[in-house]
């Protein structure tokens, strides 16, 4: 297993571990994880879940009245150049 897949298996068991099933999803360029997140979370649990997915590359919460809340991270397969990183404001 690539590097990438590695560390977000290792994300995807951690949100695990926390209570969020996690499901992984390989692409051509990246690796990514996502896990439903329930309306009420403890703010230590949150934290917790903020920490798991640091180790990502990207992360986010994507919140809607008609879905829910989805927490999803991606992982890289290559290292980005200078010209390809995407900063804050980079949406998926």
């Amino acid at each position: 297993m690539p590097a990438s897949g590695v560390r977000a298996a290792a994300i995807a068991a951690r949100l695990s571990d926390l209570g969020l099933p996690a499901r992984m999803e390989e692409h051509d360029r990246h690796t990514s994880v996502e896990a439903e997140v329930p309306e009420s979370l403890t703010v230590d649990l949150w934290r917790e879940v903020l920490e798991a997915v640091a180790e990502a590359d990207q992360f986010g919460l994507l919140a809607t009245s008609l879905n829910g809340r989805a927490l999803w991270a991606v992982v890289r397969k290559t290292v980005p150049t200078t010209g390809d990183v995407g900063g804050p404001s980079h949406q998926r």
